[in-house]
Parts: structure tokens; sequence; C-alpha cells
């Protein structure tokens, strides 16, 4: 897969966190700080893509469904108890 470079700001304490713990996870050989820079942003966004999923479907949910304009007002009526 093709790599880019990117230039970003961060905070001096969170760089040398990140540089740490990435130097323990991969090693200090050459490119792991792109290896633990990619393997954080590709779960930062999959854990941002579930959350969305899951605000949409609670919202889905609050709606309500239609159910072709049978309604039941109590759940022994659905159930014919």
């Amino acid at each position: 897969m093709a790599s880019k470079t990117i230039t970003v700001n961060v905070r001096a304490d969170v760089e040398e966190k990140f540089r740490r713990v990435a130097a323990s996870t991969h090693g200090r050989k050459k490119g792991y700080l792109g290896r633990a820079l990619t393997e954080a942003m590709e779960k930062w966004a999959r854990e941002k893509e579930e959350g969305d999923a899951v605000v949409q479907t609670l919202g889905i949910l609050d709606q309500g469904l239609e159910l072709k304009g049978l309604r039941y007002r109590r759940r022994e009526e659905l159930h014919e108890r």
C-alpha cells in the first residue's frame, strides 16, 4: 500500500510518551513511528465509525418502527395472553 507523508503538531509530552510506547512495542527499527502511528490512526478511525453507527442505530430506535398500521397497547394483545 502506498505511503503518504504528513506533518502534524502535537504536545511535547504526548509525542515523548508516544515515541516511548512505540519503541517498546515495535522496537527502534526504521519506520517504527510510522507503523505505530498508522496503527493508532486506524484504531481511532474504527472506533469513531463504530460510535457513529451506534448513535445512528439509537436514533432509529428512538424514532420507532412503523408496523404497517398494527398497533398494540399492551404486550398481552400481541401474544394473545
